[in-house]
């Protein structure tokens, strides 16, 4: 098979997110993106090299008996933001299912865990349709030199704009919004920011709005290239024209966003108020949350209120039988939400909790969380900012509890040992991407985490994206026996025979790349009630300080005593 060949077959299965398996009559496989499972389609190899092949969709000869009559949207096989509106949701929840199963069911078997004894399905979204709370609208036009257009991208065009009023995962707020600005600037002639050129003044319009309280925050994004027209006038009649339609919810601010950066991304370069305020609330379980134009937040209200649901229920989880509550009212101690946004996770699960200490990389988003979680009169939130991997290294605290939302690629390896050596008892990892997240499972089990369990759920209807939930433990509750020792048997100083302050040094220094002193094992060794010796070299002052082990090398102290079987 050579590039640039055109080949014929049937897609045999569809693996994450939108990539269509092609099997040619030879039996080889390509793969062809957003080609459904049963589809017979015409596509040309872009590659084939070292046993790989891709091929670009250039016709579909037969549809797939998956299908529907009708897709969903108007706006299917033309606009690239969905590949799933011609399946039913069903359809779509058990091509999901099939996806995560694949990936995770080999990282599983290989620590000899079965896929299906931990796993406990996918929870559906609330909202099937209208269910975003965020859309990113490009300007352009749909066809070369054609006239203005604001939208989606089209599917496999870099340049082509797609107008989408009537989007279908998007309220009919959106719509209004789409049609009165790509209206607006149309009649004006103001030019769209050509990405070759690099000339030209509108970018995008970015859109966000709350399910729960309906405000709706609007971002228009532009060069500074104004030649030709006054900016400021423009800007304000561009409110006026926003303010004068109808709406199911309420404007509450109105932001002129500048972005002077070649790449074809929304980048805040300067952001001023034209009309109200810079951010909205949205409610989620009970509590008010303030989002600002850039701070992550689920795009799914209703179904983040699902997500996060389970998060907690994991987190309750006390014995692996009783769910959903914890013994006598005990709760889970230090939790550390490590890549926390604006908090949400950190403070739905704070009452749950001794202290919640989130850790988020975009301060923008630090400072919203820090005001959310006084607003909702919690107490025992803190949150830092700054690199997950970085950030550690300065928290005194050690955690009971390890919450990990991390972006799409997963968790950078360095951070991901580091968070391995807290060594705590229980881990919640939630993965938008289950790529990452079977690459991760197989470190985590490799350093002694079991998988409990697995839960799917589906936050991007229309969409081949899924988020999965893990429970993960240290402990395994159906392999722990009760053995009744008597005080008379124990030899109380075998476990300082076990290995010397060298060699527990040594296996540090080898596994974690940190020089830990004398002072540092005992200190943590007496922590973990370790009898030692007698020390006849106490300092001669009764008030003489002594530096404290910090918490990285005590993680890697208590790491080394239970490898020697200490602990």
């Amino acid at each position: 098979m050579k590039k640039g060949q055109v080949i014929e077959g049937t897609i045999q299965r569809m693996d994450f997110p939108n990539k269509g398996i092609l099997v040619t009559e030879e039996g080889k496989e390509v793969v062809v993106k957003n080609a459904l499972p049963g589809q017979r389609v015409c596509a040309s190899v872009t590659k084939a090299r070292k046993g790989k092949r891709e091929g670009r969709l250039l016709e579909l000869l037969a549809r797939s008996p998956l299908e529907m009559e009708e897709p969903a949207c108007p706006h299917f096989g033309v606009c690239g933001g969905c590949a799933f509106q011609s399946l039913t949701y069903e359809t779509q929840l058990e091509l999901k299912e099939g996806q995560v199963r694949r990936l995770l069911s080999p990282a599983l078997s290989a620590a000899g865990e079965d896929f299906d004894r931990v796993y406990e399905g996918i929870k559906r979204s609330p909202l099937i349709f209208g269910y975003r709370n965020k859309m990113e609208f490009s300007f352009g036009d749909s066809k070369k030199d054609g006239p203005l257009s604001l939208g989606m991208h089209k599917r496999g065009s870099f340049y082509d704009i797609v107008s989408v009023e009537g989007c279908r995962i998007a309220d009919e707020d959106y719509s209004r919004i789409l049609g009165c600005a790509e209206d607006f600037f149309a009649t004006r002639k103001i030019s769209y920011y050509h990405k070759l050129r690099h000339e030209g003044y509108l970018r995008h319009l970015l859109v966000r709005k709350a399910a729960k309280t309906g405000e709706i925050l609007i971002g228009l994004v532009t060069s500074s290239q104004t030649d030709g027209f006054e900016e400021e006038a423009l800007l304000q009649e561009f409110v006026e024209k926003v303010r004068s339609v109808s709406f199911d919810g309420t404007v509450v601010g109105v932001l002129h966003i500048r972005n002077d950066s070649l790449g074809d991304v929304i980048k805040n370069e300067g952001t001023r108020i034209l009309y109200g305020q810079d951010y909205f609330y949205e409610e989620l379980l009970g509590l008010r949350f303030k989002i600002t134009p850039f701070s992550f937040f689920q795009t799914n209200s209703l179904g983040a209120e699902v997500l996060y649901e389970t998060v907690r229920e994991y987190i309750l989880e006390y014995d692996g039988k009783d769910k959903g509550v914890l013994e006598d009212g005990k709760k889970a101690g230090t939790v550390f939400d490590l890549y926390s946004g604006t908090g949400t996770i950190a403070q739905l699960v704070s009452a749950a909790a001794e202290k919640v200490i989130g850790v988020e990389l975009v301060e923008e988003a630090v400072e919203a969380a820090r005001e959310n979680a006084a607003q909702n009169g919690l107490t025992n939130c803190e949150f830092w900012a700054g690199d997950v991997l970085k950030v550690m290294d300065d928290i005194t605290e050690l955690p009971d509890l390890i919450i990990l939302d991390p972006p799409r690629d997963g968790i950078h390896p360095k951070a991901l040992e580091k968070v391995i050596r807290y060594g705590v008892k229980r881990m919640v990892y939630i993965s938008c991407k289950p790529t990452s997240l079977a690459r991760d499972l197989e470190t985590l089990q490799a350093r002694g985490y079991a998988v409990e369990r697995i839960c799917c759920v589906d936050m991007f209807a229309g969409t081949g994206n899924i988020e999965t939930v893990c429970l993960l433990s240290k402990l395994h509750s159906d392999q722990h026996i009760e053995v009744e020792l008597q005080m008379d048997e124990l030899d109380l100083t075998s476990a300082e025979s076990k290995a010397t302050y060298e060699e527990i040094k040594d296996y540090v220094l080898e596994h974690t790349g940190l020089k830990v002193s004398s002072l540092y094992i005992a200190q943590v060794k007496e922590k973990c009630g370790i009898i030692e010796r007698v020390n006849y070299n106490l300092p001669k002052s009764e008030n003489s300080r002594q530096p404290k082990c910090p918490p990285e090398k005590e993680a890697a102290i208590r790491e080394a005593l239970e490898n020697f079987r200490m602990i």
